[in-house]
Order: structure tokens, then sequence, then C-alpha cells
């Protein structure tokens, strides 16, 4: 086979597109004057240091609310310290980087990576652009799987702690408990990150102005959880979102989509048999990131990176992974979801059709229920794959003809 030059394989010139996309980002931004979210981001670690407020509006320094926890001072820290310029430029290709290098991580091989994260590259643009933290979400939870599957649990908390006291979602980490082979561990460990994040800020600000922090972030989250619950909000992009539009009433509780979300990745999680297989193992992750979002009423357009991620991930660790059926998913995520709310449909189609229907969910949602079926009913274990397993610390996944030989 001829071989190419190192940096001109197809799989670092997607990684360059990632980069490249998150600098356009910044600079589409921030020459305008455009970058309201890392100004909210910034100011956290600034208002810690003041010990001022960190939920309050300061409309001289930016719009809207912040609805990062405490810990996130610690972590923009190095950005907020930058002039804008460099401080944005910065966040935008640590958001990219962070999400390549968790890819990079997985165990599947370099060419099912490229087009992992060629599908996923309009979800990142979505998220980049409007500068969230959702890339590292992702990639916190994906870190936090490899961790446990390499045996390093005590890292695998790391990522859990921090990024749940920074941004909640990070917390659905904790499902992958059931393949930890040190449980001791992986609860010792969570407890020590989680004390030493949760104290963290105290380095820069002070104790009783970050114990109150909490409790003020607490309240604002339920503040915000409870604004999500409108049929005239732009976030709740999520299964009972989709049920509230559609039946156009605000009153449907989410308490009972929460129940049948956890029942059914419980039942899962009861497949001890299937733990032995990589492409389970994965499978698994795939259907948490999903999870994450799709039962979030905090889900909104740039929060589907972590979704997407998942639904792509599934697709890649099939034996063949373009089926007509999955063709036609592709298509569907690639439209309806990655570029729905964009300006590549008509204002009308974008605003009273696809929004007004949380349509964007809607390929996740079909992808999902595939995706718990199988987990469910699928025997992993003697399907034979052709996943390649390229990361160290994991067991290599064959057929068993190969496996016989």
């Amino acid at each position: 086979m001829k071989k190419y030059p190192y940096l001109i394989t197809n799989y670092r010139l997607v990684c360059l597109l990632w980069i490249a996309v998150a600098a356009f980002c910044w600079h589409y931004k921030f020459t305008p004057n455009h970058y309201n979210n890392y100004l909210i981001f910034k100011q956290v670690y600034h208002h810690t240091r003041a010990q001022v407020n960190l939920y309050d509006l300061y409309p001289k320094e930016y719009y809207d609310l912040n609805y990062y926890g405490p810990t996130f001072s610690v972590l923009m820290a190095p950005f907020a310290l930058m002039p804008d310029v460099w401080g944005f430029l910065f966040w935008s290709l640590f958001s990219a980087a962070a999400l390549l290098w968790a890819v990079h991580l997985l165990p599947i091989s370099e060419k099912r990576r490229t087009l992992l994260l060629l599908l996923c590259s309009i979800e990142f643009a979505n998220t980049v652009h409007n500068i969230q933290f959702n890339t590292i979400v992702t990639a916190f939870i994906i870190f936090s799987f490899v961790m446990v599957s390499r045996g390093k649990d005590g890292w695998a908390m790391f990522f859990i702690a921090l990024g749940t006291l920074i941004k909640i979602y990070p917390i659905a980490g904790i499902a992958f408990f059931i393949f930890s082979k040190n449980k001791k561990l992986f609860v010792i460990s969570g407890l020590l990150w989680a004390a030493l994040f949760f104290m963290l800020p105290m380095l820069i600000s002070s104790k009783s102005f970050v114990l109150q922090s909490y409790t003020d972030w607490v309240h604002a989250l339920q503040l915000k959880n409870a604004n999500n619950v409108d049929l005239n909000t732009t976030q709740d992009i999520s299964i009972m979102g989709v049920c509230r539009k559609l039946l156009n009433t605000a009153s449907i509780p989410n308490w009972p989509f929460l129940l049948f979300g956890a029942t059914v990745l419980s039942a899962v999680a009861l497949r001890f048999k299937q733990y032995s297989s990589i492409v389970f193992r994965l499978q698994y992750l795939a259907a948490v990131l999903m999870m994450v979002v799709l039962f979030s009423t905090g889900s909104e357009h740039p929060t589907y990176i972590i979704a997407v991620t998942g639904a792509v991930l599934w697709m890649f660790i099939q034996k063949n992974p373009f089926t007509r059926r999955n063709i036609v998913l592709i298509v569907l995520l690639l439209v309806i979801t990655g570029l729905g709310p964009t300006d590549a449909f008509p204002k009308h189609i974008r605003n009273e059709i696809i929004m007004n229907y949380v349509m964007k969910a809607w390929p996740c949602l079909v992808i999902w229920f595939i995706m718990m079926y199988e987990l469910l009913f699928k025997d992993f274990v003697t399907e034979t794959s052709s996943l390649i397993l390229m990361s160290d610390g994991f067991k290599r996944h064959q057929s068993p003809e190969k496996q016989a030989a």
C-alpha cells in the first residue's frame, strides 16, 4: 500500500479541519465583538476573585446569566488572565483539542475515527460558533470511559468530578462504574477528587464565598430548569420537549421520561455477560452520550455535539456502518439535526417547522431507540466484528476464527 507523508493523511487533515473551524469561529465572533459567552466564562474567574455573586446579571459586562459552577473559575483562570483576543482564541482551540484527543483514544480504527470526526464537524461548528462548553463535556465523558476501560479509575473520576462541578452533565460518567475492575478505587477516588475540586476555588477566593456560590448555583439551575419547560423556549430540545411541543402542552412532567430512561439503562447494565465485548461497552458509551442530551430540559442547539458524537460512534462500531438504514440516519443527522436550526434553511421553515416541532431531536431519538433495543437484546459476545482496536490498554476484539488461530 502506498504510504503518504505523515501530515497529509486523511485523519490528520480532518483534525486540522477542526482546528481551522475553531480558529475561523474565533475570528468570525471576535472581530465584530460578538463573543458574549466567552465574556461570561472569563468573568466567572474575575467575579470569584472579587467575591461578587456569580449568578447575578452584569449588563455592563455581558448579557444573559452564568450557569457554570464555581470550579469553572479555576479552569478559566489561564484564559481569563490573557487579553480577550488571545484568551478567546486559546479557549476555542482548547475546546477543539479536548474532543479531538478524546476521539483519538477511542479503540476504533483510524479510518473510522476520521469518518466520525467528519460527520460530527457540523455539530462541532455549531457549538464552537456559539462558544459553548459542550465539546469539553463530550471529551470528559469519553475520557472517563477510556480511563475505566484501561483500569485507571482514579483518572476516570478526575474527569467526572471536575466536569460535574462545572456543568453537571459529566456526572453521566458514573454510569461506567459497572465496567470498573476496582470499584472501591472508583468510589474513593471520586470522593477525593470531588472534595478537591469543590474546595479549589477557595484558593482564589474565600471559603464562605465559595460555599454560598454553590448554593446560588443550585438555585440558578432550578430556576433555569423551570424556565426551560415552556412552549416558547429555544431549549428543552429533548424527548420531553418533543412531546410537549407536539401535544402543545407545557404541563407534561419530566419524571415519567426520566424514569423510563433510567429503567432502560439499568436493564442494559444487568446484561453482565455482555461486558466482555468492547463493542457492547462502546455502544453503552454512545447511549450515555445521547441520554445526557435527550433527557435534559437544558438541551439546546449547541448541546447536540454530545448526542451526535454518540450517534455517529454507534454507527462506526458496527460491522457495516453504511447500511441503507444507516445512510438514511446519517443524512437526517446532518440535514435536520446539524443544519436544521441554522441559516441553511429559510427562516420560515427553520422557525415554524424545524424549531417549533423540536425536529433537531428527532433523528437522535430514532437512533437512541434502535441503540437501546440492541443493547437490551443483541448478543455482542458471539457476533463477529470488523472493529479494529488501536489504543493501548484495550483488548483487541477479534472474530472467533482469529482467536482460534
